[in-house]
């Protein structure tokens, strides 16, 4: 029962997926859910805040 390269193959598509996969989550930082909730508002506080200042500068 010989299935040529097809499962040498499979194996191939199927370590990229997973290597895709990791590719996307993110690395385990130590942090609370809560903690981490804080941390990104507070980093998403001062993109908008740039954001603004950039939008302002451009509006004068």
């Amino acid at each position: 029962m010989t299935r040529g390269n097809q499962r040498e193959l499979a194996r191939q598509k199927h370590a990229k997926k997973q290597n895709d996969l990791q590719k996307g989550k993110r690395n385990d930082d130590g942090l609370s859910a809560a903690a981490r909730k804080q941390r990104d508002a507070e980093i998403m506080k001062q993109k908008q805040k740039k954001a603004n200042e950039k939008m302002d500068s451009k509006a004068k």
